[in-house]
């Protein structure tokens, strides 16, 4: 996993890779810890940019703190795209979690989100540079997410080929 701060260089990379156009979604890990690495999907691709420690056993203030780091991170790295980038705008994540619940359809890549537990609300960006002639703007989105009170906060980025836009309540 990243460590804090290298975010920026490894989200242009991100955006720079490749992202599959046909395919079903699936999840990669670590072949040696079984780490989730990323999750590639028709048009998307999935990624940790920055996993805390789990907090199994941690209670407040430590708790606090960590939840507070890992909060401001997500800031600094909101902030550091809305110079790049311009202001992004927020799409919700209870929608998609509702759907699970209900075992509703949804879109691959909130699927995949799901599937993952990031259930964090999205800044996104778009349409941004890419740095690629072939490709030339993406779909960016970050956000912060923990599947459990134990869990590790997980800091994740989404890349794609098409707008990421907020799913409605009524279908």
């Amino acid at each position: 996993m990243t460590a804090p701060g290298r975010e920026l260089p490894d989200l242009d990379a991100l955006l720079a890779g490749p992202v599959p156009a046909t395919g079903p979604t699936e999840s990669e890990g670590d072949p040696v810890t079984g780490e989730w690495t990323r999750t590639r999907g028709e048009g998307f691709v999935i990624a940790p940019l920055w996993v805390g420690r789990p907090l199994t056993g941690v209670y407040a203030p430590e708790r606090n703190a960590a939840e507070e780091a890992a909060e401001a991170q997500l800031f600094d790295l909101v902030s550091g795209l809305d110079t790049r980038y311009g202001p992004h705008r927020q799409v919700a994540m209870h929608v998609p979690l509702f759907r699970k619940i209900a075992g509703d359809p949804m879109p691959a890549l909130f699927q995949a989100l799901c599937d993952e537990d990031l259930l964090g609300d999205l800044a996104v960006w778009g349409p941004v540079p890419t740095g690629r002639p072939d490709t030339p703007t993406r779909q960016l989105a970050v956000s912060l997410s923990q599947s459990d009170g134990d869990a590790p906060m997980i800091l994740c980025a989404v890349v794609s080929d098409q707008p990421i836009t907020e799913l409605r309540e009524d279908g």
